[in-house]
């Protein structure tokens, strides 16, 4: 992961499904809502340490409805589904970005081995 990060540009798509992010490096990225829902960076999810780390279950169509800017290092996303607490900061986003099929591939196994899905909710 790169220690610095800086975006030139950030849109949300029209469909709010996916978050497009520019960066300084030249990187471009097209994350899609889900990742950045199962992969917040709050305490919800991740917890406090990562036995605590949670697998969001039923998100494959959740939407982002708003994009706040914290500081000049960071977005907090506001889901549809209510979640509203994660602050990505610009290296995050580009390392979630970056990464995305590899860290998609370890959220659909850890799905898998809690007998879980990405279209209904954990009961």
């Amino acid at each position: 992961m790169t220690n610095t990060a800086w975006p030139t540009e950030i849109r949300l798509s029209a469909d709010k499904r996916s978050l497009a992010v520019a960066f300084e490096d030249g990187v471009t990225v097209a994350i899609p809502a889900e990742l950045l829902r199962v992969e917040s960076p709050s305490a919800e999810v991740q917890g406090h340490s990562p036995a605590e780390r949670r697998t969001p279950a039923g998100k494959r169509g959740v939407t982002v409805i708003d994009v706040e800017t914290v500081g000049n290092y960071a977005v907090k996303l506001v889901f549809d589904d209510g979640h509203a607490t994660g602050i990505y900061s610009w290296v995050a986003l580009h390392d979630l970005g970056t990464r995305q099929d590899d860290i998609m591939r370890d959220y659909l196994a850890r799905l898998a081995a809690a007998g879980a899905s990405r279209d209904v909710p954990a009961a």
